[in-house]
């Protein structure tokens, strides 16, 4: 794991460098960033917003390639969004597909150099870090997607203040309110506006947002946020080595908000504005798709969907994303949308979430999940493993997998790795994954039994330095996919109650636990759809 990706807070504050777009000018950008460094820093790191790879083909891939071949270097840690240009779909998917090293900030492509990839919340030197990689699109390899901006909706909701948002696009209406008189005239030009990043930042509310894509630099006034204390500072930045000599390198040294008094959070500078989006615009979709029929059209894509959740305005009959994929919403009983268990034990079994809302898929055989809610269509691991590269390539819990969640690996060992849940129930909730394609831990070989039992006893060492132990739970049935032994932490003054509000639970949902013994034949784990694992 790269170790720049990641930090606690230092005793001094972050020293960060921002770039526009590189658009493949590796070098001159680097030798700037060298001369700054040497000039007025040391710098922490370096942050690129905007297109880094050349939009042309050039041979042999241009000057990226040198860094990535080792003829070059990258002289401080280096993080890019920008994931599309003539060469970037090849070099990055070599780049994915041999990442095993893996870092909570990104995909370490070369040396000093890690690719920000969809959408995600890391800290870098205390500071909180989110970003929404590639451009508004039509999808496909350099576009974001609907996901990302859904788990960035989903983000905002969390608490906590975010110190830096990066994007590649600048959002609509930023110069709304604000002073551009001495802004340069290609500020009123629409091209390089994202009405979702406007709304991503209306909800997200950082202190800093910093976005390239126009060719120009501009720092606009602070402005406020509703419902926020903080004001949000807007930094457009310039292409690299443009022909204007438009400011393309930025440095800032912002305190992380997290060891920020309440006086420096609430201070407002003179110039202070009104937010750009108070009356921010309807949701605007991702991908413009075909017009719906008309009970559907004005409605929000509901996949994380916080903005009608916040007004009260979704619909009760309509499924909570949240419940369905992790079976816990945060929202309890005051969430306006449904929490159905059977739709829950529907979408554990691999089956479309949207097939179970509408009853149908726009995706279509490009969907990865199934479309049915009998057994055909289901994916299973009953082929020998020859037979499996198919499923594995889909399985988003297999680390060869383009869809496994790379960030959220901690640690990988020779037949488990250990990472944190997507959705998780509680802080530090843990699952700990078979590296191969296998249906259920109890299926796994005897000589993984020790390496198990090393993860378990860390896991439990480190939660015991929490106050509380871990409880460990799988789902095993004969339509599970790839193995995931879930770790929650408890408390530990809680930890004797834990069996009995199992079986309290249990009989409310109508089923009972059966302790069965995992030298048993796999078929008596089942036991109305639910079971306990025995001690391994």
């Amino acid at each position: 794991m790269a170790t720049a990706a990641s930090s606690s807070p230092t005793a001094s504050t972050p020293r960060i460098l921002l770039a526009g777009d590189a658009n493949g000018r590796l070098h001159q950008l680097f030798k700037r960033v060298t001369s700054v460094n040497q000039s007025t820093g040391p710098f922490h790191a370096l942050l690129c917003v905007g297109q880094f790879f050349s939009p042309e083909a050039v041979d042999g891939d241009g000057e990226v390639a040198e860094y990535l071949e080792g003829r070059a270097a990258v002289p401080i840690p280096t993080y890019f969004t920008g994931d599309y240009g003539a060469a970037a779909p090849r070099l990055l998917a070599k780049a994915a597909a041999g990442a095993r090293g893996f870092s909570p900030g990104g995909i370490q492509i070369c040396p000093n150099l890690f690719w920000l990839r969809g959408s995600a919340r890391f800290t870098l030197h205390g500071l909180s870090v989110v970003y929404l990689s590639g451009k508004r699109g039509p999808g496909g390899p350099g576009c974001y997607s609907q996901d990302d901006v859904d788990a960035l909706r989903a983000l905002a909701e969390e608490p906590g203040i975010v110190d830096l948002f990066l994007t590649n696009e600048w959002p609509a209406g930023v110069v709304n309110g604000a002073d551009t008189s001495n802004a340069p005239s290609k500020i009123l030009d629409p091209h390089g506006y994202d009405p979702v990043v406007a709304e991503l930042v209306a909800e997200i509310k950082p202190r800093y947002h910093i976005a390239g894509s126009k060719g120009l630099f501009y720092a606009r006034e602070p402005y406020v946020n509703d419902s926020a204390a903080h004001v949000t500072r807007f930094i457009g930045l310039a292409n690299v080595g443009n022909k204007e000599k438009q400011k393309f390198i930025h440095a800032i040294s912002p305190t992380p908000a997290s060891i920020m008094s309440s006086a420096d959070i609430h201070a407002r500078p003179p110039n202070t504005t009104l937010s750009p989006y108070i009356s921010p615009a309807k949701s605007i979709p991702v991908e413009e798709a075909p017009k719906r029929p008309a009970e559907d059209a004005d409605l929000q894509y509901w996949r994380y969907d916080v903005k009608k959740q916040r007004h009260g305005e979704a619909s009760g009959s309509r499924l909570c994303f949240k419940f369905t994929s992790t079976g816990s919403c945060p929202r309890g009983s005051k969430c306006n949308f449904m929490h159905d268990e059977e739709a829950r034990e529907h979408y554990s079994r691999n089956v479309c979430f949207d097939f179970l809302k509408k009853g149908k898929c726009e995706k279509g055989p490009e969907c990865r999940f199934a479309h049915s809610l009998s057994d055909e269509g289901v994916v299973r691991d009953t082929k020998p493993h020859s037979a499996r590269r198919g499923v594995e390539s889909s399985c988003w819990f297999c680390l060869s997998s383009p869809d496994v969640e790379s960030h959220l690996v901690i640690s990988i060992g020779e037949g488990y790795y250990c990472a944190l849940a997507k959705g998780p129930l509680v802080p530090n909730h843990v699952l700990v994954i078979p590296v191969e394609h296998c249906s259920s831990t109890l299926m796994m070989p005897v000589e993984a039994e020790a390496e198990l039992g090393r993860y378990k006893d860390a896991l439990g060492k480190y939660f015991e330095k929490e106050g509380k132990t871990a409880v460990y739970f799988e789902w095993v049935s004969q339509h599970s996919r790839h193995a995931n032994l879930q770790a929650v932490p408890v408390p530990l003054s809680k930890a004797t109650s834990v069996k009995k509000i199992f079986h309290l639970a249990a009989q409310r949902l109508g089923f009972e636990f059966s302790v069965v013994n995992p030298g048993e034949v796999f078929s008596n784990f089942i036991f109305l759809g639910h079971c306990i694992k025995g001690q391994r």
